[in-house]
């Protein structure tokens, strides 16, 4: 059942699940009928190396659906949309192994990330739609306000 324990309006924290097995773990991501699940456009993988940040960034049309499933992943959530009752609110959550959720961030939303682990993380999303160049808004670092700490 998904949570939404961060402070923004339509962002869903899934907890998933892992079953360990002798010799490797599987590591559930998503299912079509889990909650947050809109429909299937495209699942890619995106790294980040340690201490770096990767941000602004929001889409017009397309729900993530973000699993880390090797590494350590703080992700900044920033609501700007004026109808919503959350406007102006962040929520930052940290995604690995040993908090093994899908985070679930809809259209409209500023997100960025930062890698926390010592070596490269990696990303799984799984899309709504397909990527498009022409539904993707970014911002630079500094246009907003968030203080990123790298002491996690």
């Amino acid at each position: 059942m998904s949570e939404n324990i961060l402070n923004i309006n339509d962002v869903l924290m899934t907890p998933l699940k892992i079953i360990s097995v002798p010799n490797g773990d599987v590591m559930h991501a998503m299912k079509s009928s889990d909650e947050g699940y809109k429909d299937f456009g495209e699942a890619y993988f995106s790294s980040i190396n340690s201490g770096t940040i990767k941000a602004w960034k929001r889409h017009k049309k397309m729900t993530l659906n973000l699993v880390v499933p090797s590494g350590k992943v703080k992700f900044v959530l920033f609501d700007d949309r004026y109808k919503s009752q959350s406007y102006g609110n962040y929520s930052e959550v940290v995604l690995s192994k040993e908090n093994f959720c899908r985070l679930t961030v809809p259209p409209l939303i500023w997100m960025g990330f930062l890698g926390l682990d010592n070596k490269t993380s990696i990303i799984l999303n799984v899309a709504s739609i397909e990527h498009s160049s022409e539904e993707i808004e970014k911002k630079e670092l500094n246009q907003i306000k968030y203080n990123w700490e790298l002491d996690e």
